[in-house]
């Protein structure tokens, strides 16, 4: 059965999106079968993916598999490059709390998304969520229905910010709902090495996480930055840089992690 991952941090641009992009596809270039989910209305990950140029009209988005009868595995967009299967986002989204506060949906709207995504988990080595930068219904719903949550923490001023209402979060959703729900990892982004903010707020990071924050950390790359706009992930937009190196690191890092005692 499939390992549910949610990409996640109310903080907007620590690099939440790319991490999800680069992470399912390095997985799916080791010979993994990956989903990628996307959760955010910004739909950033199925823009930067190419998921809206291959989807045919009659695959609808993660809103209506959430609020509708549609199934998970009928909207689920195959790519060739990366190999691996999107379920993309829409615009609608941003208004789906109001929709889900309604009577009909009080019980059990934490748990829409799990209802749908476990009938497909056995389809998949590793599904992941690409979760908006909040601490909204989407998100409790990501959480609801992950195993465990990867979070990017950006090496600036105030990264910490904001984590421990994060973390209270994660806290209250496995009292409520998801008891099993634990931290796959905290993965430092940003990182340029030839400042001090970015060597002290590691030192930080790692104090406060310990053993839980990856060894490897995603630098500061143009490169990276620019393979969305090309919807493609790293490894096929620049694989020699060092943005890609960074992430084949980290899928390594992953893997050994997850695979341990396996066999």
């Amino acid at each position: 059965m499939g390992k549910i991952i949610a990409v996640v941090n109310q903080k907007g641009g620590v690099g939440k999106t790319t991490t999800s992009i680069n992470l399912a596809a390095g997985l799916a270039y080791t010979g993994k079968k990956i989903l990628l989910v996307d959760l955010d209305p910004q739909c950033n990950a199925s823009h930067g993916i190419g998921a809206d140029r291959n989807r045919s009209r009659n695959k609808n988005t993660t809103y209506e598999v959430l609020v509708d009868e549609d199934s998970a595995s009928d909207n689920t967009v195959t790519l060739d490059m990366p190999p691996i299967d999107v379920l993309p986002a829409s615009v609608d989204l941003a208004g789906v709390d109001i929709e889900l506060a309604s009577a009909s949906y009080q019980v059990g709207r934490e748990q829409l998304l799990k209802n749908k995504l476990n009938p497909i988990r056995e389809k998949y080595d590793y599904i992941i969520i690409d979760c908006p930068p909040s601490l909204n219904l989407l998100n409790q719903n990501a959480l609801t229905a992950a195993d465990s949550v990867l979070i990017p923490v950006q090496c600036e001023y105030f990264a910490l910010e904001g984590l421990t209402q994060l973390l209270s979060t994660i806290r209250l959703v496995q009292k409520l709902f998801n008891p099993a729900l634990s931290i796959e990892g905290v993965l430092l982004t940003m990182f340029d090495a030839r400042t001090n903010l970015s060597v002290e707020v590691q030192k930080e990071v790692r104090k406060y996480f310990k053993e839980k924050v990856y060894r490897c950390y995603i630098p500061r790359n143009v490169r990276l930055s620019e393979a969305p706009s090309r919807e493609e992930s790293i490894f096929e937009y620049d694989t020699r840089s060092e943005g890609a190196k960074a992430y084949a690191a980290l899928v390594k890092e992953f893997l050994i992690q997850n695979e341990k005692g396996v066999n």
